[in-house]
């Protein structure tokens, strides 16, 4: 459905297919074989243009996708989607995709900056509930354990009665 139009297209553009790459399997998923056969084909120069159908048919994921785009613009390959007004081959094409990359490295800088920002928070204020963050220390009088012990206690009554693991 979607091949025949793209062979039309790029007959249009005056360029030949050298190659057809389909995955049957989810554009959600970054690996997919054929998607990494065309990545490794770019960059061995095997061709300077990739028509898709639309962006979904590439990647599902803004990141994945402007990933993929960006490995293709450093290789020299450019991108046209059929369905979408992107072409990289115009200026306004490469202007496109500038702005896109922008506003994702925006997306991750927030993302990070708020992650930092979590992480010393609940390093000064600990958890939401107010505890601590990790494992609480186990508190007991070591003492006591060589008494009771002494008093012929299993290990477990020792560790009952002081409030404690065993293997604490």
């Amino acid at each position: 459905v979607q091949e025949a139009p793209l062979r039309r297209l790029a007959g249009l553009l005056g360029r030949r297919v050298t190659a057809v790459y389909s995955d049957r399997t989810s554009g959600a998923s970054e690996r997919r074989p054929a998607l990494d056969r065309l990545l490794a084909d770019a960059r061995r120069g095997a061709f300077d243009l990739v028509l898709v159908w639309r962006f979904d048919r590439l990647s599902r994921s803004v990141r994945h996708f402007l990933g993929v785009v960006d490995e293709l613009r450093s290789a020299g390959i450019d991108f046209v989607s059929h369905e979408q007004a992107f072409d990289t081959t115009t200026p306004m094409g490469k202007f496109t995709v500038t702005m896109f990359a922008a506003l994702a490295e925006l997306e991750r800088l927030v993302i990070r900056e708020r992650v930092i920002a979590g992480l010393e928070h609940a390093r000064e204020h600990g958890t939401k509930s107010g505890r601590p963050i990790g494992r609480p220390r186990a508190v007991f009088r070591r003492d006591q354990v060589g008494e009771l012990r002494r008093q012929g206690l299993a290990w477990r009554e020792v560790a009952r009665r002081l409030g404690v693991g065993v293997a604490t």
